[in-house]
C-alpha cells in the first residue's frame, strides 16, 4: 500500500465542481484584485471566527508582517517568538527590521512556555507571537496575562490552526491580531499562496487594509507607508468554496488522530491534547529516539513521513548572527531530535491509517531494544511529561 503524506490532487477532485465553478465565476467577471470575491470571503471568514474583522493578504508570512507593521514594530524592537516553528514566522519579524528573541516551548504541546516567555522580556520587547503549532493552541490565558502585565502586543500565528479552540474561543480571536496562511496543504488552503489577518479592532482593520495596498486610504492617496500584499479574487473564491467544509475536514482529522493514538500510544510518544483545547491536527506528530530508522523503514513500506521541523530557527545558519548556542532552548532542541510527522489529511482512509499504524508497530517489533523505562524530562515546563526513553 502507498500512503502519501498529503494528497492535494485527491482533495481537488473531491470538490472539483465547487472549485471549478468558483474559478470560472471570477474569470467571467473580469475582476481579479480587491473585488467582490475577496469581500465575500472576508465576511464569511469573520462569521466563521465568530467576531471581529478579517483582511485578506498575499500569504501567511505577509499576514504576520502586516500585523507587526500595524503594531508599529520596527528597527530596534524585539519580538518574542518560539524557535520551534516554520521559519516564515521568523522571516516576518526580520522584514520589519526587528530582532527575534527566542522563547522555549512546553514539551507537552510544542507551544510557547509562558514562564520562559516572561524571562525573555526586555525594555526593547514590543510584541509576542505565540505559534499554535500542529493544530493546537498555545496557553493563551498565561500568555495574555504576561503580555498585559508588560504592555506587549500579541499576534497569534494560526497558520496551522484554523478552527482550533482554546476554552471555546477560536484561534486568531484572543490576541490583538490573528494571522492565517492559506498555503494549499493547510486545514483550509488556496490553490496557490494566500493569507489573512484577523483583529477585533475596527481601527486595526482599517490600517491593515491600507498597509496591504501601498498605504492607500483611497486610490492614489497614501496615508502611510505600505506594501503590495493582496489576496486575489481567484484564491478568495476558491477559499469561499471550501470554507463550508472546514469543520467536516477538522472532524475527520481528529478521527484519524484518535485512531493513530489508540494504535500507537504503546510504541511512540503520541500527541497530548490539552483539556482546554480543541486540536485540529494540521499535523500528527509523534516522538521516538529511532526517528531516522523509522522514517526509512516507513519509506520502504510506501509510507511517507516527514519532520516538522528538524532544525529549530535559533540554530539555523541564517540566524547564526543572533549568537544562540546549542543548549540555549533545551526543550525545543530535545523534541526537534525526536519528532516525526505521520500522514495526515482528511482524505486518508481508515485502511491507510491502519496500515501506517501496523508499519510503525512492525518497525519496533522487528528490533531489539532494552525494556522501556519512564523518565521525567527536565525541561517539561509547567506540565508533567514522561517519555519512554527507548521509544
Amino acid at each position: 500500500m502507498k500512503v502519501p503524506f498529503g494528497n492535494l490532487k485527491a482533495h481537488y477532485h473531491e470538490y472539483k465542481k465547487e472549485i471549478d465553478t468558483a474559478v470560472q465565476r471570477v474569470l467571467d467577471s473580469g475582476y481579479f484584485i480587491l473585488g467582490p470575491e475577496l469581500t465575500k470571503f472576508e465576511k464569511e471568514f469573520e462569521e466563521y471566527l465568530g467576531n471581529g474583522y478579517v483582511s485578506g493578504c498575499a500569504n501567511g508570512t505577509d499576514a504576520i508582517y502586516l500585523a507587526l507593521m500595524a503594531c508599529d514594530v520596527g528597527l530596534g524592537d524585539e519580538v518574542l517568538v518560539v524557535a520551534h516553528t516554520a521559519v516564515p514566522t521568523i522571516c516576518a519579524v526580520r522584514m520589519t527590521g526587528a530582532q527575534p528573541v527566542f522563547v522555549d516551548i512546553d514539551v507537552n504541546n510544542y507551544t510557547m512556555d509562558a514562564v520562559d516567555l516572561e524571562s525573555k522580556i526586555s525594555e526593547k520587547t514590543k510584541a509576542v507571537i505565540p505559534v499554535h503549532l500542529y493544530g493546537q493552541m498555545a496557553d493563551m490565558d498565561a500568555i495574555m496575562a504576561v503580555a498585559k502585565k508588560h504592555n506587549l502586543k500579541v499576534i497569534e500565528d494560526c497558520a496551522q490552526s484554523t478552527g482550533a479552540l482554546y476554552k471555546g474561543r477560536m484561534a486568531g480571536t484572543i490576541g490583538d491580531f490573528g494571522t492565517f496562511s492559506y498555503y494549499p496543504s493547510k486545514n483550509i488552503g488556496a490553490f496557490g499562496d494566500g493569507g489573512a489577518v484577523s483583529t477585533n479592532s475596527r481601527e486595526n482593520y482599517d490600517r491593515l487594509n491600507m498597509l496591504r495596498n501601498y498605504g492607500q486610504s483611497k486610490r492614489y492617496y497614501h496615508d502611510t507607508e505600505g506594501i503590495n500584499s493582496r489576496l486575489d479574487e481567484i484564491q478568495a473564491a476558491i477559499l469561499s468554496a471550501q470554507l463550508p467544509y472546514v469543520h467536516e475536514w477538522n472532524t475527520r482529522r481528529r478521527e484519524i488522530a484518535e485512531r493513530y493514538t489508540r494504535g500507537l500510544k504503546d510504541v511512540v510518544v503520541t500527541p497530548q491534547e490539552l483539556e482546554s483545547s480543541y486540536h485540529v491536527y494540521h499535523l500528527y506528530v509523534v516522538q521516538t529516539n529511532q526517528r531516522e530508522e523509522l522514517i526509512e523503514f516507513l519509506m520502504d513500506r510506501g509510507v511517507q513521513a516527514l519532520i516538522h521541523y528538524p532544525i529549530p530557527a535559533h540554530l539555523q545558519k541564517a540566524y547564526a548572527y543572533l549568537d544562540y548556542k546549542p543548549g540555549s532552548l533545551p526543550a525545543t532542541e530535545y523534541v526537534c531530535k525526536r519528532i516525526v510527522s505521520l500522514p495526515m489529511f482528511p482524505e486518508l482512509t481508515d485502511e491507510q491509517v491502519d496500515y501506517v499504524i501496523e508499519s510503525v508497530k512492525d518497525f519496533f517489533s522487528s528490533r531489539t531494544f532494552a525494556q522501556p523505562k519512564m523518565e521525567s524530562h527536565p525541561h517539561a515546563g509547567t506540565q508533567p511529561y514522561e517519555v519512554a526513553i527507548n521509544s
